[in-house]
């Protein structure tokens, strides 16, 4: 069944450099399906948003969008492994799970919780601020504002500078401000520069370093684990696995991108074998539009006793696809209590 598609395209507040290029704009699609679920037809709306270097081409998303996979249709459905077009696939069973959870009744994130076999989800998540790579000064006041705006949680932008330089910004943003402290070095590093990074962090009290090789240095990075400070993992996730993280004991902590694995159901199925395995799982999206924003909220309220999540991006876009339904307020995100992801509040883009 193909899928209803409402094109669009959103524009960031300011041009955004990355390893693959630099993003201007996020494009994708709106996914309407229509379940039908106990004799009655029910609505669900997903988001697909692919992002360069993290998954499929727009076209190649609007090609697997166009003709689907049946399974993608079921709403019990096991992933496949590693989605080819995992944005597609995200969209799709966003879409798919929303109409299930409005026909049950419930929030999208009780029914993620059944399917991870866990508790009542949360009613708000904890999320991070990001501090980027300023010099020692902007550093610390960008941390202190933020801290003072409710946020309890910061994430440092590293990898950019020397490591003496960043070492210094983190030290600043430690006597500036009481809040967990977490770095971010996107794999920039080699084995000299991020053993010294984490030491020095581990001193400073550092809640975890994120990425500090790159991403198929898993032997490497599990020889980081255990120096004082925990070892996240983002782009070893999406290019080499979370079975290879895990056989590898390259992480305490992963990185999920419900976008980037292939839909919250992919997402939850991890957060589930992370938790089995010790290694905490962090939800954070790939600058999405406020669907997709949602969903990833709904995911990580699912997961018990989340860490503090990176879904508070809706700010990095200067256009949306409506009202943000997941505003932070104190450092939290409220996780919507209607039925499905966001109830029907973006139904009239899809069906008149």
């Amino acid at each position: 069944m193909s899928p209803l598609l409402d094109p669009f395209a959103l524009d960031l507040e300011r041009p955004l450099s990355t390893a693959d290029g630099t993003i201007e704009e996020r494009r994708g699609f709106l996914v309407g399906v229509e379940q039908s679920l106990v004799g009655e037809c029910v609505r669900g709306v997903g988001e697909a948003t692919p992002l360069l270097g993290w998954t499929e081409s727009l076209d190649a998303c609007e090609a697997a969008l166009r003709d689907p996979p049946e399974a993608w249709q079921r709403v019990d459905a096991d992933p496949e492994e590693r989605s080819s077009t995992p944005a597609a696939r995200h969209g799709y069973r966003l879409a798919v799970l929303d109409a299930e959870s409005r026909d049950q009744n419930c929030p999208l994130a009780a029914l993620l919780a059944e399917r991870g076999d866990f508790p009542k989800p949360a009613e708000s998540v904890p999320v991070n601020a990001t501090v980027g790579d300023g010099d020692v000064e902007e550093t610390a006041a960008a941390a202190r504002e933020a801290v003072d705006s409710g946020f309890e949680t910061v994430k440092l932008k590293v990898g950019v500078r020397s490591v003496e330089a960043d070492i210094d910004r983190v030290r600043a943003v430690r006597e500036a401000v009481d809040a967990a402290i977490r770095v971010d070095a996107n794999g920039t590093w080699d084995w000299q520069t991020a053993e010294e990074a984490v030491d020095a962090f581990a001193s400073l009290d550092v809640e975890h370093v994120e990425q500090p090789l790159p991403a198929d240095s898993l032997a490497g990075l599990a020889d980081l684990c255990g120096r004082g400070v925990d070892i996240a993992v983002d782009e070893s996730v999406g290019e080499r696995g979370i079975d290879a993280v895990l056989d590898a004991g390259a992480a305490d902590v992963a990185v999920l991108k419900p976008m980037a694995l292939g839909g919250p159901d992919v997402a939850i199925d991890a957060a589930r074998r992370l938790t089995d395995a010790g290694v905490d799982p962090v939800v954070t999206t790939t600058i999405d539009g406020a669907v997709a924003r949602a969903g990833a909220v709904h995911v990580a309220a699912a997961i018990p006793d989340v860490r503090a999540c990176g879904v508070a991006t809706g700010d990095l876009l200067a256009s949306d696809l409506g009202p943000d339904l997941v505003p932070v307020v104190d450092g939290r995100i409220t996780v919507p209590d209607g039925l499905g992801n966001v109830g029907a509040a973006f139904d009239d883009r899809l069906w008149d």
